[in-house]
């Protein structure tokens, strides 16, 4: 399993640092630049220590685990597809906005690794750019899936000082038709491929990296999951209720995250004498480490020995819909009065974060919900 990004300096003290500081009602601005913003992966053997050491720097990770982690990157020759698949996705926006508009760069920031973030931002003030765009490679609402990208843009500015731009990161899309169809296209593929004998004997469960569950509780991670999974699968055409199940646990293990574990599931379906599992991978939008490693290669591995035939549904990645949707919530950012697609029932996600969302102290793990008083964040 991957170390799971929930580290990070303590957020603590008399007013969450990352409220918003000119409010939520400011008129729309142009943006003259997109910044897209991900978790970043290594790209040869040499890279994946020092890698992994920024993944759990502050966390006090044993140095065996590290070193067990590092081989699941071994076995791809230390290189995780992240890195080529944001390369991926940033030129098919370039040829998207060359095409429709609006005209601006692209830039491409990470969290882990090159390259990084606090880099990017300093080539984006050296190229005069003033108002960017963030889109963040996560879809849901949490700590480290979005509060934690808030915190590491707010450093890369502090790094690189007044000339920093101005940036917004635009709001989550686990419910918009652009990240939702695309992928309930995959699914209808991947069903298509089985005969009707498999295909109507298949369970079909949806897959997201696991968190803490104290981390859960201060977001609507679980809550955007379920309603994601819901609208993918009713696009899809699938009928009756739908499971969420969870992957690439870390983390101790007196630590309580969610569950249950996709390869857990794969053993209780066994038991039942259901013998084809397909998962679709709703937790990301590319097939980076997480997916080909503990799906495509321990999930996999597990299926076999229980006797089931596992389909993995692949990820939305560079689908024309999706990069279409990354160019849309831009626009709808910029643009007074613009539409706010959001399928379901929860609504087109917040522009502007209010104080203390998806609050989570990553060292002692609280407090589960946001802080209600100044004394309860001083005592966090």
């Amino acid at each position: 399993m991957s170390p799971l990004a929930d580290s990070g300096s303590p957020e603590a003290g008399t007013a969450d640092p990352l409220a918003p500081t000119n409010g939520t009602g400011a008129p729309p601005r142009p943006h003259d630049a997109i910044v897209v913003v991900s978790f970043g992966g290594p790209e040869g053997m040499a890279d994946v220590m020092p890698f992994l050491e920024n993944v759990t720097r502050g966390r006090n990770i044993p140095r065996e685990r590290l070193e067990d982690v590092a081989h699941h990157y071994a076995l791809f020759g230390g290189v995780s597809p992240i890195n080529a698949q944001n390369r991926a996705l940033v030129a098919a926006l370039e040829h998207l906005l060359a095409a429709e508009g609006p005209r601006v760069p692209v830039y491409w920031g990470n969290r882990n690794w090159q390259p990084f973030l606090t880099d990017t931002v300093r080539q984006m003030a050296a190229d005069g750019v003033r108002h960017a765009a963030a889109f963040v490679t996560s879809a849901y609402s949490s700590f480290s899936g979005c509060r934690q990208y808030r915190a590491d843009i707010a450093a890369a500015q502090a790094a690189v000082g007044p000339g920093a731009p101005n940036i917004d990161k635009l709001r989550t899309f686990f419910n918009h038709p652009g990240f939702v169809e695309p992928q309930a296209e995959r699914l209808r593929t991947a069903l298509n491929g089985l005969d009707e004998a498999r295909r109507a004997a298949a369970v079909v469960v949806f897959s997201a990296h696991s968190i803490p569950r104290a981390m859960a509780q201060s977001s609507r991670y679980v809550e955007q999951l379920g309603e994601a999974s819901r609208l993918i699968a009713a696009a899809a055409g699938l009928e009756g209720p739908t499971r969420v199940v969870f992957q690439s646990r870390s983390g101790p293990p007196h630590q309580p995250w969610l569950e249950p574990d996709v390869g857990d599931v794969a053993a209780e379906l066994a038991a039942r004498g259901v013998t084809d599992l397909v998962v679709v991978p709703i937790g990301f939008i590319s097939d980076h480490i997480e997916v080909v490693f503990d799906l495509d290669t321990e999930l996999a591995e597990r299926c076999r020995t229980l006797g089931v035939r596992l389909t993995r549904v692949p990820t939305v990645g560079t689908d024309p819909a999706f990069v279409r949707m990354i160019r849309d919530l831009v626009v709808e950012r910029q643009t007074p009065g613009a539409a706010r697609p959001a399928l379901g029932d929860l609504g087109a996600g917040h522009d502007v974060c209010p104080a203390y969302c998806c609050w989570y102290e990553p060292t002692t793990g609280r407090p589960s919900s946001p802080p209600t008083s100044a004394s309860e964040v001083a005592s966090s």
